[in-house]
C-alpha cells in the first residue's frame, strides 16, 4: 500500500520522482504553482512544453524535469470553477486518474499533488480535496505501482483540509 502524506512546503523544491503541475490548456507556463515550476525547471521546461501541442481539461502530460530535483513533471489541466454544474467535478477527477496513468506508464514511484485548480481558477478548495483523496485512494486500492503520494500544500489551510480528509 502506498504511503500518502499531506505536507506544506514548495513542491518544486521535493526529490521525488514526479510533481504534478496545476497547468493551463497552453502548458507554457501561468501564475501560482504552474509559473513556479517553470521558473525553478528553467527554459528547456518551456521548450519541451512546446513539443506537447497544449494539453484539454481534465488529461494531463508528462515532461522531464529540467532543473527541478523531480525527474519528471506531470502537467495536469484541472477545470475553471463555474458553479460546479458543469462538469468541474469530472473535470478534476480525470486530472488525478491521467496522472496517475502516466506515473504507471513511466515507472514513477513517488509523486506530490499541488492542490490543482484550487488557486486562480477558485475550485472549492474542501471539494477539490474530497475528489483527490478519493482519486487516490481508488487508484491505490487497484495499483501498488505508486510507493508514495504527497499532498504538497501552499498553505496551513489546505494544509489542514487534507490531513481531515485523510484522517491524519
Amino acid at each position: 500500500m502506498a504511503a500518502i502524506e499531506a505536507t506544506q512546503g514548495d513542491i518544486t523544491a521535493l526529490a521525488l520522482d514526479a510533481i504534478v503541475n496545476a497547468a493551463n490548456e497552453s502548458l507554457l507556463g501561468g501564475g501560482g504553482v504552474d509559473g513556479a515550476i517553470h521558473r525553478a525547471a528553467g527554459p528547456g521546461l518551456l521548450e519541451e512544453c512546446r513539443t506537447l501541442g497544449g494539453c484539454p481539461t481534465g488529461e494531463a502530460r508528462i515532461t522531464g524535469g529540467h532543473r527541478l530535483k523531480a525527474r519528471h513533471v506531470i502537467h495536469a489541466v484541472g477545470p475553471v470553477w463555474r458553479g460546479g454544474a458543469r462538469g468541474e467535478d469530472a473535470l478534476l477527477a480525470g486530472c488525478y486518474r491521467a496522472s496517475f496513468a502516466l506515473a504507471v506508464a513511466h515507472g514513477i514511484r513517488s509523486i506530490a499533488f499541488p492542490a490543482i485548480s484550487t488557486g486562480v481558477y477558485r475550485f472549492p478548495r474542501d471539494r477539490a480535496c474530497r475528489i483527490a483523496v478519493t482519486e487516490t485512494r481508488s487508484f491505490t486500492a487497484r495499483s501498488t505501482a505508486v510507493d508514495r503520494i504527497v499532498f504538497c500544500c501552499f498553505d496551513a489551510e489546505t494544509l489542514a483540509l487534507y490531513r481531515q480528509e485523510l484522517g491524519l
